[in-house]
């Protein structure tokens, strides 16, 4: 019998007028939502103006098959692994904050080409790879933050910020930890799936790339999935053009975090198109949880539900990451990286016992010198990220804690 879970959390109850559809995604729903809509009729059958047919490039994959042609995993030899020691002995000796690891205080002489020739996977590639073999248990909680913050300065230098406060003070908090938190005291103000056994269903985070570094793996289950949005978009707009369309239009999309109004409308999918440097591109930056809410933060009855073709989208985007995701088999000692506007991610339920607990670091990056542009209607959330992040005001918390974003108590 399989001892993973799936969803634990009970569903976020809905406000009035919202489709049926909750956080955790319902096969049968989707199927029978689509079938209703078709038959209803009047959706657009071609494109929106400027999007493309089909796209091309090492970024269009597919689980079943990208292991063929491309080999994610750079396996960190014994050489490499005592250059990252002697550069977690060569910062500690300076005395500076964290908030000063870059490439020229975590030196890296032989491994830094080959980490700057992965910032280039990241963005001109596949737009994933996973680095593995660092040895966890022979450092100190410190010390491994030292090495993923020195590791990935080579990779994207720019440390976004993933909350505006720490211990009740303002501060520049650019480490995060994913684990379970349901057995803590606090459990009843979770509202995000990061902090639980459940599955998260796919989604992007925020910013140009998002880092996952395995301190721990979890007893049972736990899989990290990543699917090509490119492929996913040219699915969709081969078979459901008029889904491109509802993507691609403002959504209201809530706030968690305290703000002057809850919710900002913006699209989905954005399209970028060629220029003299650069290919045709689209992105894709959403959250499930941000239309139908989590756990200890349901959607609020102040903001507009979302409509049946918004509903049947979201699922839409979910199953086809499921049809044509990759399993990165994600290791203890593992750092993975990610395009956060080419690739979205999910993760298996997962079961974890006493001597066994799953815990992830994760950073949100930027490599100023390979970024793709923003969005321009994402320009205000890239500002909250990255702009006035300061060596000296970094704060990297050595303990889980639940970020403002998925927390009731905020």
């Amino acid at each position: 019998m399989s001892t993973t879970v799936t969803f634990v959390t009970p569903s976020a109850p809905a406000p009035p007028g919202q489709p049926d559809i909750s956080y955790a995604p319902d096969y049968g729903k989707w199927q029978a939502r689509a079938a209703r809509r078709l038959k209803e009729g009047n959706l657009p059958t071609t494109l929106p103006e400027g999007f493309p047919g089909k796209l091309t490039g090492e970024l269009v994959w597919e689980g079943q098959s990208v292991a063929d042609t491309y080999d994610w995993t750079y396996v960190l030899n014994a050489e490499q692994l005592d250059e990252i020691d002697r550069a977690v002995e060569h910062f500690k000796g300076l005395g500076l904050p964290l908030g000063y690891l870059t490439p020229e205080t975590f030196p890296l002489p032989n491994l830094h080409g080959e980490l700057r020739r992965l910032s280039q996977e990241l963005h001109n590639g596949h737009g994933f790879f996973v680095i593995r073999g660092l040895r966890v248990d022979e450092h100190t909680r410190e010390e491994n933050v030292i090495i993923y913050a020195g590791i990935s300065a080579h990779i994207a230098p720019q440390r976004g910020r993933q909350d505006h406060k720490y211990n009740g003070q303002k501060a520049d908090v650019v480490l995060s930890h994913i684990k379970d938190l349901t057995w803590s005291q606090n459990n009843g103000e979770i509202g995000s799936p990061a902090y639980t056994t459940d599955k998260q269903v796919f989604h992007t985070d925020s910013g140009d790339i998002v880092s996952l570094f395995a301190l721990e793996t979890s007893a049972a289950g736990g899989a990290s999935k990543l699917a090509s949005t490119w492929r996913v978009y040219n699915e969709i707009a081969a078979t459901r053009p008029d889904l491109i369309h509802t993507l691609s239009q403002p959504w209201d999309m809530e706030v968690f975090e305290k703000a002057d109004k809850q919710y900002i409308e913006r699209p989905l999918l954005f399209h970028f198109p060629a220029t003299e440097s650069t290919p045709e591109r689209v992105a894709l930056q959403y959250g499930r949880r941000y239309f139908v809410g989590f756990g200890a933060l349901p959607r609020s009855p102040n903001i507009p539900p979302i409509t049946e073709a918004q509903a049947e989208a979201l699922d839409t985007i979910h199953f086809l990451g499921e049809k044509y995701c990759v399993n990165t088999d994600f290791q203890k000692g593992d750092i993975q990286y990610i395009n956060n506007l080419a690739i979205f991610h999910a993760r298996d339920g997962f079961t974890d016992t006493p001597e066994k607990r799953r815990h992830l670091l994760r950073l949100w990056l930027r490599d100023p010198e390979n970024a793709w542009p923003t969005p321009e209607v994402l320009n205000y959330r890239w500002a909250q990220l990255y702009e006035g992040v300061t060596p000296e005001g970094q704060v990297f918390p050595l303990e889980p804690f639940i970020r403002s974003a998925g927390n009731k108590g905020r």
